[in-house]
């Protein structure tokens, strides 16, 4: 079975190919940097990160651009109010992000373009567009000097959500502002304001000022990977207007396809809530990390298809810690012999590879795992232990040492409850059952669980 993709630009899943045979081109939107990066933002990642491992595993070469956003209204806003350089805050934000990531398990992409190094880039393609009449400078009003797209001469605007321009109708009721010939267009570039910082100014063909939101994606991922790649990923939010507007930019500007797969991931609520600080139910990612350890949240949002909604609750990680420890635990019982190159006629792979190959279905991979580490705990196999961590490496899961993993968290240290299970044996040596339960019992209240074997005794935190 080939691989298969839910394409958001035909509505249906289709069988994929790439442009360049074993080599994929892959754009995905990413952060606007003003704050720390919150659990929605780990949801995009995450499953944009199991695309570009998947593809990996599956022999193609992947060239992966996900885009920093460091000039925009709301980062302005955020630097003034800080006092600082928007530089600084940028930087301070960008760093902040890596190590948010980092413990998720999400790969640097293969290019990470900042907005505010392809500036001559964009005003190049807003030129193009203004040359093919696409784009006009608007003359008069408080948005003199900006450059807008006219929406209604771009024949195939909507294609992307569906919407057509008499959907849109609506928005004409909106007040046209000074110089806007429709209430679709859309802005390309921000002439400068008097009141605006020296740093959120830039000198350019179209004059002094700065890019729109949607006109730095087009130019980065075309500068990048070309007029025409293969997918372009985003989360659901940005499917209209932002994606529908890159499209509109990029093909009005080239007359070719702009991404030929468009991949949207589910949105996330908390509760089965919107997540909003007004509701107090908002989370970074560095809230949960404070509980949780970064592959637990990853798993739990694997076990969630990547186009679903994703409920986040607290419910939800404790059995997700729960259950990748039941896997971790697999790995144990035997010394994994980790193959060179998967096998993907062994039967456990096969129906692994199955699911990924089915629009990247994670939750039915991830039934696999469990299937196999039941396998593994009945047979001792070295070989299966292998795959098994094989195979959760294509997820970005199992990649720890097992008993570190199951460890991690316990209060005590390592060193202290070792001699604890030393007296504990000495007690029963000395058929001082007891004070051997006593021992037990105290561990266990620490959230330290012992478990014996012919081996020895092992333990592992609860938590």
């Amino acid at each position: 079975m080939s691989l298969r993709i839910y394409n958001t630009l035909a509505r249906e899943i289709q069988d994929f190919a790439p442009m360049e045979d074993g080599h994929v081109r892959m754009y995905v939107c990413g952060m606007t940097i003003y704050d720390l990066c919150h659990i929605g933002h780990a949801r995009m990642m995450i499953a944009f990160d199991v695309v570009q491992k998947w593809l990996r595993a599956s022999g193609y070469q992947v060239t992966y651009v996900r885009n920093i956003t460091d000039i925009d209204d709301k980062i302005i806003k955020r630097a003034l109010e800080r006092n600082i350089p928007i530089r600084q805050l940028t930087d301070e934000m960008i760093t902040a992000m890596h190590e948010d990531f980092a413990p998720l398990g999400i790969d640097r992409p293969t290019h990470e373009p900042r907005a505010t190094e392809y500036v001559p880039q964009m005003a190049s393609l807003i030129q193009r567009l203004q040359d093919k009449n696409l784009a006009y400078k608007v003359e008069q009003g408080d948005s003199a000097g900006d450059y807008m797209y006219a929406v209604r001469k771009f024949a195939g605007y909507g294609k992307l959500s569906g919407k057509s321009l008499d959907d849109l109708r609506a928005g004409e009721r909106v007040a046209v502002q000074d110089g806007k010939r429709d209430p679709l267009d859309f802005v390309l570039w921000k002439a400068a304001k008097p009141s605006e910082p020296a740093d959120a100014k830039y000198d350019s063909a179209l004059g002094c000022g700065r890019p729109g939101w949607h006109i730095e994606c087009s130019a980065m991922s075309m500068s990048l990977l070309g007029e025409t790649f293969d997918i372009h990923g985003g989360g659901a939010d940005l499917q209209f207007p932002h994606h529908e507007n890159e499209i509109a930019q990029s093909e009005g500007a080239t007359g070719k396809t702009f991404a030929r797969y468009w991949i949207h991931n589910g949105f996330l609520q908390v509760d089965g809530e919107k997540m909003s600080k007004s509701l107090n139910n908002f989370f970074t990612i560095r809230d949960v990390l404070k509980s949780y350890d970064g592959e637990t949240l990853r798993f739990f949002m694997l076990r969630v298809h990547y186009r679903r909604p994703f409920n986040f609750s607290d419910a939800g990680l404790d059995d997700a810690r729960t259950a990748l420890k039941r896997l971790y635990t697999a790995l144990t019982v035997t010394t994994p012999a980790v193959p060179e190159r998967i096998d993907w006629s062994d039967p456990f792979a096969s129906r692994f590879k199955a699911a990924m190959d089915n629009d990247f279905g994670t939750p039915e991979a991830v039934a696999v795992l469990f299937d196999l580490a039941s396998d593994i705990n009945r047979s001792k196999s070295a070989a299966q232990a292998g795959l098994l961590k094989a195979l959760g490496g294509t997820l970005g899961l199992l990649q720890d040492d097992p008993t570190r993993y199951l460890q991690t968290g316990a209060a005590l240290d390592a060193a202290s409850i070792e001699a604890r299970i030393a007296e504990r044996a000495a007690a029963k040596a000395n058929k001082d059952w007891a004070g051997a339960d006593r021992i037990r019992q105290a561990l266990l209240e620490q959230g330290v669980v012992l478990k014996d074997s012919a081996q020895g005794t092992t333990w592992e935190y609860a938590g």
